[in-house]
């Protein structure tokens, strides 16, 4: 089985992209799954055909569903928003806002992850194809699971032992509506299912995440910031795809500017993502809708190649603790050290080496550090950082 995220900032095409590369794999035989977990679906309106909270086939070896976050709540989350309804009601808060407020952000990405867990489990179908939300969320609904690890583990148990002593106390004293067992169980199943959903997306022999950008500097900016945390997260990138780009035998002098725009930003995005495979498909003269469009544009992006299969194996960029500080790790095939290069402007870092050139934009953590040392040895750079007092690596 093979699961494959598509993510990028809102507004590329990326649910365009998500339904053409499913309607490939479908085409070549595989039993695909397209599942949206964008609040605002649209992939619906993609297929011209009404997607529900569960499967509904689209055409031979191709289903789709969009996460209905209200359903998911009552089947997951019900002991849980109950226990928090009834506290705030408690206080003062009306009933239906209390319920309202029992839903917190980021419930499309837990349900989402406990919704992938299941169709992996269950092994309906050869791939599963995510059509994910704006990046923002999508980097919430991937480190969902370690914030909430965190919890778990250091916050969690404590408060479930002052639970069973206290709340026998408290019952006799008060009407205060104190957590009960079925609260905790509820919490600790879903941990433990989010906990295996991220085991699944850090498998890159299953899981593969594709960033799609266009060729302009505010979307390119947003992608290396999402690369760098996917990578920090160890979360298996696989391939970049530049969508809308204009064709060559567009000759109208309007597009000319446009044209030379996208050719200085596509030598920007290879600088950026390498050594990830980039695709590209070609800016359509209509909106793509509905099957005929979408198989033209898969034919575009994948040309004789199957979607499913893994375009790059190992990790591009990894981040580490070291001493005081961080290293940071880059692949860089046949690198000449002789002519390395490296230069931080504020939050990005620049890696030149010759006419090799690799733009990174850095996490916070690294951000606020300077380079203070680089080593290479087989194919990998490992820059350190740390505070300008700190000694040299």
């Amino acid at each position: 089985m093979r699961i494959i995220l598509l993510t990028g900032k809102g507004g590329v095409g990326k649910t365009t992209v998500s339904s053409a590369t499913a309607l490939l794999a479908s085409d070549i035989g595989y039993r695909t799954l397209l599942m949206s977990t964008d609040s605002a679906h649209s992939v619906s309106d993609s297929f011209g055909v009404q997607l529900g909270a569960r499967p509904t086939e689209i055409k031979k070896d191709l289903w789709g569903l969009e996460i209905d976050v209200n359903r998911e709540m009552k089947e997951n989350w019900s002991a849980v928003q109950k226990q928090f309804s009834a506290v705030l009601n408690f206080h003062g808060v009306d009933a239906v806002v209390a319920d309202e407020m029992a839903i917190f952000p980021g419930m499309e990405e837990l349900f989402s992850l406990i919704k992938l867990k299941e169709y992996y489990e269950k092994r309906s179908y050869d791939v599963v194809i995510v059509d994910c939300a704006p990046t923002g969320e999508t980097l919430k609904f991937l480190s969902f699971p370690e914030i909430i690890r965190w919890y778990m583990r250091n916050i969690f148990p404590l408060q479930r032992k002052i639970a069973m002593v206290v709340r026998p106390i408290v019952k006799g004293m008060t009407n205060i509506p104190f957590p009960s067992d079925v609260f905790f169980e509820a919490s600790q199943e879903t941990y433990k299912n989010i906990g295996l959903a991220k085991d699944i997306l850090s498998d890159g022999s299953l899981t593969s995440i594709r960033i799609v950008v266009n060729p302009e500097k505010m979307v390119i900016k947003e992608a290396q910031r999402s690369f760098t945390y996917f990578s920090l997260f160890d979360f298996p990138l696989d391939l970049v795809i530049a969508n809308r780009i204009i064709p060559p035998d567009v000759k109208d002098p309007y597009f000319d500017k446009w044209k030379a725009s996208q050719k200085n930003y596509m030598r920007m995005i290879e600088e950026s993502f390498s050594p990830l495979p980039i695709l590209s498909s070609t800016l359509f003269s209509e909106e793509i809708i509905g099957l005929k469009l979408l198989e033209k544009m898969a034919k575009d992006i994948y040309r004789e190649k199957d979607p499913v299969q893994i375009f790059f194996k190992g990790k591009p960029m990894s981040i580490t603790r070291h001493n005081n500080g961080y290293i940071l790790s880059v692949r860089i095939p046949f690198l000449d050290k002789e002519d390395l290069d490296i230069m931080k402007k504020e939050e990005e870092l620049v890696i030149t080496a010759g006419q090799y050139r690799r733009n990174i934009l850095l996490p916070r953590s690294l951000a606020v550090l300077e380079p203070s040392g680089a080593k290479y040895e087989k194919d990998l750079l490992r820059i350190e950082f740390r505070g300008v007092d700190d000694n040299q690596y």
